[in-house]
């Protein structure tokens, strides 16, 4: 849960065909990525000898953080295999800091964009946005050296509440969440320059982004070095959306959108924001309700990697929240 994931068959190309439920252009590929919160579905040929035939899959990490670089197995069996024939080797795996696989990889995912699967991607935008990830300490006076280990958007650290997001938002219960997350970070930096060790504090808060019903958002997602730059896969709750850019280093809204995406990019629900760079992706916001959208390693989560959206009802029937059923049991009841 904290990883993304190389994984390969052993003597079998894989042609991925859909990513996150959605079809894709079909591309063969020796090895996939995939990060927590992502699907993939792949066709494999069973046309090698009969036999037995390692599956395998390792960590991704091209940063200077140590991972669990055991690698895990499987078989994958033709029928009338007795269990007792041993496979005779393992697949071929990318190394585990290979970025220049996982950048090409990343540039053949595509959109099918056909009449019957077309790509609507939004072409103008209402809402830009801008959310730098990071890692933090503050104080913890009970915690060993005094400091607890924090992430944030924004330099905001998400706090949890005791009742439910969208049972507040619906009921229009006050005091639960606010709706000023800011659209940009407070201070621009060089995000991904030297390593910032000092000044690490982050704010706490259960601070939300209010999105009006059917507007288009652009979302750019920048990795910072705040103790160490590193790859964070993010998830959005109520969504698809499509990755229309990324790159190393630090975005620059002056130039880098020129070579956005817009035509085929890639629909998903989960994007891997690159270690030491940027991604951006674009949506409409036409699902009213409550979405988080959150870091899928595990740990950056439970540290506050996560904040989350407010769409707003629209005017039509089907363009509200639906109320909460009669026997929808209560929260810490």
């Amino acid at each position: 849960l904290n990883d993304e994931l190389f994984f390969a068959i052993a003597g079998h190309a894989m042609r991925v065909v859909e990513i996150d439920a959605v079809y894709c252009k079909p591309f063969a590929t020796e090895a996939l990525l995939i990060a927590p919160g992502q699907t993939t579905n792949v066709m494999v040929r069973a046309d090698q000898a009969v036999g037995r035939y390692f599956m395998a899959a390792r960590a991704f990490m091209d940063a200077p953080i140590p991972v669990d670089d055991k690698t895990a197995t499987a078989i994958l069996q033709y029928r009338g295999v007795p269990t007792t024939v041993t496979p005779s080797s393992l697949p071929r795996l990318p190394s585990s800091n290979d970025t220049a696989f996982v950048d090409g990889y990343n540039d053949k995912l595509r959109s099918l964009d056909t009449p019957q699967f077309p790509a609507n991607v939004p072409l103008t935008v209402d809402r830009h946005l801008f959310f730098t990830v990071g890692l933090g300490m503050n104080p913890c006076p009970t915690c060993l050296n005094g400091t607890r280990l924090t992430a944030s958007l924004n330099n905001i650290t998400f706090v949890m509440p005791k009742v439910g997001l969208l049972q507040a938002h619906y009921g229009k219960q006050k005091g639960v969440f606010t709706t000023d997350f800011p659209d940009r970070p407070p201070t621009a930096f060089n995000y991904t320059g030297a390593p910032v060790t000092a000044n690490l504090g982050t704010r706490l808060g259960t601070r939300l982004s209010r999105l009006g019903f059917n507007s288009t958002v652009e979302l750019v997602l920048q990795d910072t070095n705040l103790l160490t730059v590193e790859s964070h896969p993010f998830h959005l709750h109520g969504y698809n959306f499509f990755v229309v850019g990324r790159g190393t280093g630090n975005f620059d809204p002056a130039l880098d959108p020129a070579a956005f995406n817009l035509v085929d990019p890639p629909e998903r629900n989960t994007v891997g924001v690159p270690t030491g760079g940027w991604t951006a992706i674009r949506f409409r916001a036409d699902n009213p309700g409550v979405w988080f959208m959150h870091c899928h390693l595990e740990l950056h989560t439970t540290w506050g990697l996560k904040m989350a959206f407010v769409v707003e009802d629209g005017n039509g029937p089907d363009q509200s929240i639906l109320p909460p059923p009669s026997d929808l049991p209560p929260c810490y009841s």
